[in-house]
């Protein structure tokens, strides 16, 4: 998979496009009201018990606004927090830490939304299987989105298409399930391919040939049990498909050993983070 990166450039360009979103054309014209010598000391305070992430991006928020505003992150990104638990204390000009709050904000309150609800996925899943993102990410946030998920101990999916080879029901329905695989085989130039069935009797179809992970979509707990006993002798197993909190356990329970839950991405919380003055 395309490895993420987390550059100090990228997020400085990350946070530019958010702040230039929020200050185009006219700047903050409420908090130009306030006194401009006023000095601050603020608290960054978790409203909740969570996995915190995306402290680079709340830090170089404020940075961009204002250089001489000091961040001094009391918590690690990835570190469990309580209600109520310090995260950071923000010490500055008033009117500037004002002007960056909610864009820092935002991006703690997100990231922070998607390590959290991963985690709890993680922690039902067990030890045995891994919990995987999926490509149902918002546009242009796939890098902050899949850098939240390994954050709260899942494990990413491919980032892009170019990274491996998916055959799935659309691409079946458009051609011929074996024909797609020997394709693919053929051109795989060290990429990884998976495989997508939601039967039985597909399964059983290109069982033996030589791609690496079999897709099980949609299947009750019965068939999935059945399907990763037959397959798991040749490759690696992975369910997915409407997977939630309540059913994660029983998924994970037959034996697979990866599960994709798109929820976690699109459809995380966010943590409440609050500035206490």
């Amino acid at each position: 998979m395309s490895k993420i990166k987390l550059s100090k450039e990228f997020i400085k360009s990350t946070v530019k496009l958010a702040l230039n979103e929020d200050l185009y054309p006219s700047g903050d014209i409420t908090s130009g009201l306030i006194n401009n010598k006023k000095v601050l000391t603020v608290k960054l305070i978790s409203n909740q018990n969570a996995i915190v992430g995306g402290l680079l991006f709340a830090k170089q928020t404020f940075e961009l606004i204002d250089d001489k505003i000091r961040f001094i992150i009391k918590k690690k990104d990835g570190s469990r927090v309580k209600k109520g638990n310090l995260i950071a204390l923000i010490k500055g000009n008033a009117k500037n830490i004002l002007i960056a709050e909610r864009v820092a904000l935002n991006f703690l309150s997100h990231i922070s939304g998607i390590a959290t609800k991963t985690n709890e996925f993680v922690k039902l899943a067990g030890k045995k299987t891994k919990i995987c993102c999926t490509r149902k990410t918002i546009p242009n946030l796939r890098v902050i989105q899949k850098y939240a998920v390994k954050l709260g101990g899942g494990t990413n999916h491919r980032f892009n298409l170019s990274d491996e080879y998916l055959i799935k029901d659309n691409h079946i329905a458009s051609s011929d399930l074996k024909s797609l695989v020997f394709k693919a085989i053929k051109n795989r130039k060290g990429k990884k391919i998976t495989v997508e069935v939601d039967t039985i009797k597909q399964l059983k179809s290109i069982l033996g040939l030589k791609f690496n992970r079999v897709l099980l979509d949609n299947m009750s707990i019965k068939n999935l049990r059945e399907s990763v006993k037959i397959a798991k002798k040749y490759y690696e197993t992975e369910a997915s498909g409407n997977v939630s909190l309540k059913s994660v356990k029983a998924i994970a329970s037959t034996g697979v050993n990866r599960i994709s839950v798109g929820s976690i991405t699109h459809s995380a919380p966010a943590v409440d983070f609050k500035l206490e003055v």
